[in-house]
């Protein structure tokens, strides 16, 4: 019955390592935190004049979505390394096939100035948000595949002209906060494959003249870069969005006015449930509530550098870290802008702000670095059993002591091995010649006593 029964150490040894527990611990926080905030912020758009409609309409897709991208998560965590590597091209060129059905006129949907969006109704999603995952698990799986392409320009060939196609579609649409995040997220997984910052100043150079291309051929992308240099130049403009942010969070204090009393989502702040939710969280919370959902991306960032760090193999090393310094620039982009020390992008911030590809696809990445992390107990489960090992291992030979020493060992199938009982000696002065069963005969002849 004891061997039935699992010990206690045993339990221990199969337990998840703690990086494992901290990231789906965080991933929950936020996912939980957001759906709150988002009714919050939306709900009171039902008791105003110009709104009407179902309070709870925004909370419900919410629901929704997270059930969806939780259940993409267990999948991922459990099959997602394997799955990854095995439909990566698939993935790469579904998601660049969509990213150019986007711009086809009358296919792409256009909301607020920018056509991102695929589908009709409540069913959009945005093709952006998949292809920023579907590079970074391109360019892991080639750089792990073949590790000397990080030494040249040249060998990072393939991995760059992706990137650029990508970013190509996206600016065009136009996502310059998409864009961003791809970039940064790209150089991190870069430099963590070994490439040396020398041999990325070409690229570094092409990409800030397609930057400065990109603002100058769009005037809003102007005004924003201008009202972030000098805030109080448009207020009513461009600068607007910015100061009413800032607005919420000094409104905020310490703690907060309370939950459901924030003053600013009601008319005042523009996209309050989307770009701008860290903004009431900061006046509905408080600095403790902007300091909680800090500590949550900080703990999801040490838990995902964690996974990284013990990784077994290139591939999950460089996709952990890859994946964990997406989710993190992503959400330290957003913030910055809530807080007015960036120019405002539009991106969400991931787990929080309402946003349906978003919040699935961040699942999907949570998902594949839980199975990362949770891969050196996985291994150990996957080991055979004593029955296996004794049908299926090779013979394996046994190195014998020296005479002398303890018993020697006898060598059998499986690779096992049990005691040999040693042969005895004959004593000194003994008969040796009974051994085979005979007797010593004298050297004088017969088999009597030698005469004296």
């Amino acid at each position: 019955m004891s061997r039935l029964l699992p010990s206690g150490p045993r339990r221990k040894r199969d337990a998840p390592p703690p990086e494992y527990s901290v990231m789906l611990t965080a991933t929950l926080c936020l996912v939980a935190f957001g759906a709150l905030m988002v009714f919050s912020a939306t709900s009171v758009k039902a008791v105003l004049p110009e709104g009407g409609g179902d309070s709870a309409e925004y909370l419900k897709r919410v629901a929704v979505f997270a059930v969806l991208g939780l259940i993409v998560m267990r999948v991922f965590s459990t099959y997602g390394l394997r799955l990854a590597r095995v439909t990566t091209p698939v993935f790469l060129v579904v998601a660049f096939l969509m990213l150019l059905a986007v711009l086809v006129p009358g296919v792409g949907q256009t909301v607020n100035g920018s056509q991102r969006w695929l589908g009709a109704g409540v069913v959009q999603f945005q093709p952006s948000e998949i292809a920023k995952l579907a590079v970074l698990l391109y360019g892991a799986h080639l750089l792990a595949s073949e590790p000397r392409r990080v030494r040249t320009l040249q060998g990072l060939g393939p991995f760059l002209i992706v990137c650029g196609a990508f970013l190509g579609l996206i600016a065009l649409q136009p996502d310059l906060g998409t864009a961003s995040t791809i970039i940064f997220s790209s150089i991190c997984l870069l430099l963590l494959a070994g490439t040396k910052p020398r041999t990325l100043a070409p690229v570094a150079a092409v990409l800030a003249v397609g930057v400065v291309a990109l603002i100058a051929s769009h005037p809003y992308q102007q005004a924003r870069l201008t009202s972030f240099l000098d805030p109080t130049a448009d207020l009513s403009g461009a600068g607007y969005q910015s100061a009413q942010a800032e607005i919420a969070i000094g409104s905020g204090g310490p703690l907060g006015v309370g939950l459901g009393e924030s003053i600013q989502k009601a008319s005042y702040l523009p996209e309050a449930h989307t770009d701008m939710i860290a903004a009431v969280i900061g006046e509905e919370s408080g600095f403790a509530g902007m300091l909680a959902l800090i500590a949550l991306f900080g703990m999801f960032g040490w838990a995902g550098f964690k996974a990284a760090h013990r990784a077994t193999d290139r591939y999950s090393k460089l996709l952990a870290a890859s994946l964990t310094s997406l989710i993190l620039i992503q959400a330290g982009i957003n913030l910055f802008a809530v807080m007015g020390l960036a120019p405002l992008t539009g991106i969400p911030l991931p787990f929080v702000s309402y946003g349906g590809t978003s919040l699935v696809v961040m699942l999907a990445a949570v998902g594949l670095l839980l199975n990362v992390a949770r891969g050196p107990v996985a291994a150990r489960s996957s080991v055979p059993s004593r029955s296996e090992q004794s049908t299926a291992a090779p013979r394996v030979p046994r190195r014998r002591p020296r005479a002398g020493g303890a018993a020697k060992l006898q060598v059998i199938e499986g690779g096992k091995s049990r005691p040999r009982t040693p042969r005895k000696r004959p004593a000194p002065g003994r008969d040796r010649s009974r051994r085979h069963g005979g007797t010593r005969r004298s050297r004088g002849g017969g088999g009597g006593r030698a005469s004296g």
